[in-house]
């Protein structure tokens, strides 16, 4: 039973009782019992009007709440002139002024950090309770595609506070760091990726360019003295009179011709370092595919490897010939030598996404070795020298075009070139 009807109902009892007394008391004098019942009625009437203005804070209460648990902070309440009720209705105004001027600021930083995080350039990762992924911002989602579930299980070893650094496609590498915050109590753990690729390379660079040109500086400095004694020895008839100084003057011989192999071997280094500028020029992809593949065509026939294109034309970009050629035949090379024998060199040009495609059916790639394949001096070939696809790596950086280099599944594997 609700407590304004117990009220109504202890009043009406009162009055009641009133009534029976009035009537035992007064029934031989019917004046007094007439007064007595006037009595009663105003007792009432005035009673009820208590009530009513009892019982009105009441039904302010209720529909403050209401609007409270619908979360409309917009409803507020006139004064009425009377002071115990206007006093609450103050109250209820300030409070509800305070709710919405809070709810307008959480909505605004909410706001702000949901707009941060999308546009942000690093990699965010909100997991839940259960560490699934329930937030990703786009920057993430494009460097991991469709593996983010996979990826979130690899760092499950990683504690928050930690961090490491990975390679994804055997090119861009990324600094992740797992941490987390508290939200209503428990930790929400967040994964952030930021780039490192830019620094890697620069750093790389640096580094094996100051060896690059060390060595070729001893090498130098030692290969061409050491010919030019040998040289000198070898155009000095009086020093090969004798029967047995055959032996001696081909291995000289030999010595030098060595001595040119390792200049030649520096000059590919040296190659590396010294780059010239990207000068871009109006650009056929589909003639500079075509002459590239006429150039390979001998060393593809040694290996009983066909060509096959696909090549709208005419179709333009602007980029440096002479450096898309060396890329070009470095990944053809590479294709020729993953196949060993018997297969296919694909190109596919799509101009809608601006992407050319070269495909090999070699034995792939695996990816403990994709990672690496980058890396300077890093090769998988016996006499390789690993600067060949770090090679490749300088000429798209500088030109700006994006790449990657997989196996998609066996017997398929892309380098793919994005002109941007």
């Amino acid at each position: 039973m609700k407590l304004k009807t117990k009220f109504m109902l202890f009043i009406l009892v009162i009055h009641l009782v009133f009534l029976a007394l009035c009537y035992l008391i007064f029934e031989k004098d019917k004046l007094y019992f007439i007064a007595s019942e006037v009595f009663v009625l105003i007792s009432l009437s005035i009673s009820i009007g208590l009530y009513r203005q009892l019982i009105e804070p009441l039904t302010y209460i209720k529909e403050g709440i209401n609007a409270i648990k619908d979360r409309d902070f917009n409803v507020k309440f006139l004064l009425t002139g009377k002071i115990e009720i206007d006093e609450l209705i103050v109250v209820y105004n300030q409070m509800m002024d305070a709710l919405r001027e809070e709810r307008t600021r959480q909505e605004a930083q909410h706001f702000f950090l949901e707009k941060l995080i999308h546009t942000s350039p690093t990699g965010i990762i909100i997991l839940d309770y259960d560490n699934r992924i329930r937030q990703i911002n786009p920057k993430a989602a494009e460097i991991l595609g469709a593996g983010s579930d996979d990826f979130v299980k690899q760092l499950e070893p990683l504690k928050p506070g930690e961090s490491k650094t990975i390679r994804i496609g055997g090119i861009n590498t990324y600094k992740v760091q797992k941490s987390h915050f508290i939200d209503r109590g428990f930790a929400r753990v967040f994964v952030m990726m930021e780039e490192l690729t830019a620094e890697i390379f620069e750093a790389e660079k640096n580094a094996y360019g100051k060896v690059i040109r060390m060595m070729a500086h001893e090498v130098n400095n030692t290969v061409g003295p050491v010919n030019s004694i040998i040289s000198q020895a070898l155009d000095t008839s009086g020093l090969w009179l004798s029967a047995n100084s055959d032996s001696l003057k081909n291995a000289m011989q030999i010595a030098v011709e060595r001595n040119q192999n390792l200049n030649l071997f520096m000059r590919n280094f040296a190659d590396l370092v010294k780059l010239s500028p990207v000068n871009k020029l109006r650009t056929d992809v589909g003639a500079l595919v075509q002459s590239v593949a006429d150039f390979m065509q001998i060393k593809a026939g040694q290996h009983q490897v066909g060509f096959e294109f696909n090549l709208p034309q005419p179709y333009y970009v602007m980029a440096d010939v002479q450096q898309m050629e060396q890329v070009l035949i470095n990944i053809v090379k590479n294709a020729i030598e993953a196949i060993g024998s018997d297969g296919t060199v694909s190109f596919l040009l799509d101009t809608a996404s601006r992407k050319l495609t070269i495909s090999d059916t070699g034995k792939g790639i695996s990816e403990q070795l994709g990672e690496q394949l980058f890396s300077p001096f890093f090769s998988t070939k016996k006499d390789g020298q690993g600067i060949g696809l770090t090679l490749v790596r300088e000429i798209l950086l500088n030109h700006g075009f994006e790449f990657s280099l997989a196996t998609l599944k066996p017997g398929q594997t892309d380098f793919v070139i994005l002109f941007g």
